[in-house]
């Protein structure tokens, strides 16, 4: 079995959720991490069994026994390091959003194709083995003709003004907070699922927290403030709550909200698609049913069992029915989809599996949220989607 090297530069909230899912592929060597110094590195490594630590992203770059990089840094290092790593001929796994802005994602996706190496975005829904029964119903015609696409990605992390992370900077998480966040996750999640493409939005945007307390020394991503914490007041040029109508390339008209001000959501992402027969409903936290709805007959709700789903969705599925299946799963799942088309030394033009973006997708939701930003900016006007 031909084993391949990784290594990961990045190692903050969802860094380490990289290192798990590639570990249980048992084809892929964890060779090193690569942090902001050498010592940090080293203290990552070391807590996450690691053998080799790097100051920097360009020492890991230089290392031969890595094949694949994987970037989990923040949003304004996803360029330099995304193309440092295509320089160097190494595949590449970025988190989103794939670059800050659309031009450097286009960068990005031309200098990959360009270099032929592998890429692949992580929007990691896709790997939900409801998510792919639901985008096989769609695709077979089983609930009819899509006639309207909707939902939400709501959370209450930013609910406080206490509440504070780089993600709220834009030199640092982009234009865009809530939408370039999450807002981001739901697009392709809507597109992936459908078939079809976002090609026009009308978005309302909000800073409903305008003024925030920053604290001066460092904390944990999305965690609380802490007792005596000392802080600046900041204003916040970011949205924390977006309404946005949409309609896609076929006509099919669609609405999503997204907010990370809203108490008691953790990570309530939910899709509907409203066929001419019949309706689909996918929520994340509850991402082992899907919910089938019909006029004539009783409601449906398809349980997650590899026996169930249509064969296409059932390899996403890997415990019986009865026995759940979680976040951490569906990332494994994209990654084996990534790393399995690696190993069988597939080129970039190859067909790919479902669950697999590639930058091209990363692209898109790059110009999707700034249509949306654009459209928010002059007065909530149809904007087209310019990719």
């Amino acid at each position: 079995m031909k084993r391949i090297g990784m290594g990961l530069v990045g190692a903050g909230f969802v860094g380490p959720h990289h290192l798990d899912a590639v570990r249980r592929l048992g084809f892929v060597d964890v060779i090193a991490i690569a942090g902001s110094s050498e010592a940090s590195a080293k203290q990552k490594a070391d807590a996450l069994h690691v053998p080799r630590a790097y100051g920097s992203y360009e020492a890991l770059l230089n290392d031969p026994d890595i094949q694949v990089v994987h970037n989990a840094t923040p949003n304004y290092l996803h360029f330099p390091v995304n193309m440092a790593a295509i320089q160097k001929g190494k595949h590449v796994i970025s988190d989103k959003p794939l670059a800050m802005t659309s031009q450097e994602a286009k960068q990005l996706l031309d200098a990959a194709t360009r270099a032929g190496i592998i890429h692949a975005v992580t929007f990691n829904y896709r790997g939900n083995p409801l998510v792919q029964q639901a985008r096989q119903m769609v695709a077979s015609g089983a609930i009819g003709v899509p006639r309207f696409i909707h939902g939400h990605y709501l959370q209450d992390w930013l609910l406080l003004d206490t509440d504070y992370s780089w993600r709220l900077e834009p030199d640092k998480g982009g234009a865009s907070s809530a939408l370039g966040d999450i807002g981001s996750h739901w697009c392709d999640l809507a597109q992936h699922v459908s078939g079809l493409r976002i090609a026009q939005v009308l978005a309302d945007i909000t800073t409903v927290v305008p003024t925030r307390k920053k604290p001066r020394g460092s904390r944990e991503a999305f965690a609380a403030a802490g007792e005596g914490e000392q802080y600046d007041e900041v204003a916040i040029k970011v949205e924390d709550l977006a309404s946005v109508l949409v309609r896609f390339d076929n006509g099919v008209k669609g609405a999503f909200s997204v907010g990370q001000i809203c108490a008691g959501h953790k990570n309530d992402v939910v899709l509907e698609v409203c066929g001419a027969q019949s309706s689909l409903v996918w929520k994340q936290e509850l991402q082992n049913e899907l919910w089938i709805g019909h006029r004539g007959r009783a409601n449906e709700v398809l349980a997650k069992d590899p026996g169930l789903l249509d064969p296409a969705a059932a390899r996403y599925a890997h415990l019986p029915g009865g026995h759940q299946e979680a976040w951490a799963d569906a990332f494994a799942n994209i990654l084996r989809d990534v790393y399995e088309f690696i190993r069988a030394g597939k080129s970039p033009r190859d067909p790919h599996p479902p669950a697999f973006a590639t930058f091209e997708d990363g692209y898109r939701a790059n110009c999707i949220v700034e249509a949306i930003l654009a459209s928010a900016k002059a007065g909530s006007v149809w904007t087209p989607v310019t990719y």
